[in-house]
């Protein structure tokens, strides 16, 4: 019997370790085949506080470049057994061609055949329009991936393929609370207006997984993205008990499950499909 496989998709270089590291770390050191898939090489952002345009800024061609050898690096550290990225360009990920995009996570979802997929909520988690547009994306790549007859890219041999559980990231407010206390307010300003982190109520996350034992994990992958790290200065001073609390649970809302259901909470992403 094959070992389960669980794949993240996100927008980003550090979603996967700011926003699901820990779980992504539990299950990868449990055994299960744990997969990411980024949109982009988040080659628009800042290096070590610069802006693009400032003189230490290396330029969105070499940021890119740097982002994925962090990436890269990241992954291993959580124990992932591969990265692969769709090459779209930074902060324009919602400006993509839908039909195209949606082709080419499906093509990936076929290939690697996952049980279990998790990415951002429709929110973006702060209204950034990347993370809604990943979202958007990859709950219609499902649809496709499972569908006959739709043409995908990537490998022609893989045939239609059909996740058993789909997930999006549902933090609470006490998850946001810790998270902005450690940072900063989480703020995306976009066509002129401020989108701001909404939490998600308690009584709608479905599952809660306890990664207690992988926040030094998590945060040996963050430190792996370097060239952010200005954003991450002040995680540097906190004790390992504030550490805990931001890393020692995740949570997610169960969109859709064929092996499953039911009002009670769920402690395990792979619950209804381990003993498959």
């Amino acid at each position: 019997m094959k070992n389960p496989r669980l794949m993240a998709i996100m927008a980003h270089p550090d979603d996967e370790s700011l926003g699901v590291g820990g779980t992504l770390a539990k299950y990868a050191s449990e055994g299960v085949e744990v997969f990411l898939l980024t949109a982009t090489r988040g080659e628009s952002g800042r290096y070590r506080g610069h802006r693009p345009g400032e003189p230490e800024h290396p330029g969105a061609s070499e940021l890119g470049r740097v982002r994925e050898a962090e990436l890269r690096a990241a992954a291993s550290a959580l124990g992932l057994c591969e990265v692969s990225l769709l090459d779209y360009h930074d902060q324009f990920l919602d400006r993509a061609d839908p039909r195209e995009a949606i082709a080419a996570i499906a093509g990936h979802i076929r290939r690697i055949q996952p049980d279990v997929v998790v990415t951002f909520g429709p929110d973006g988690a702060y209204g950034h329009p990347d993370h809604i547009a990943i979202s958007q994306f990859t709950a219609a790549a499902i649809v496709a991936a499972a569908s006959p007859g739709i043409p995908m890219q990537g490998d022609e041999n893989a045939g239609p393929h059909s996740v058993s559980k789909f997930y999006y990231m549902a933090w609470p407010q006490s998850t946001w609370t810790a998270y902005q206390a450690a940072f900063r307010k989480l703020i995306s300003t976009v066509d002129g207006v401020e989108r701001q982190a909404v939490p998600w109520p308690e009584w709608e996350i479905t599952t809660v997984i306890d990664t207690r034992n992988y926040w030094s994990t998590v945060w040996r992958a963050i430190c792996c993205h370097e060239s952010q790290i200005i954003a991450y200065e002040a995680l540097k001073s906190l004790s390992p008990v504030d550490h805990e609390s931001l890393w020692g649970q995740q949570s997610f809302y169960r969109v859709f499950s064929v092996v499953n259901g039911g009002r009670a909470r769920e402690t395990d992403l792979l619950e209804g499909v381990r003993h498959e």
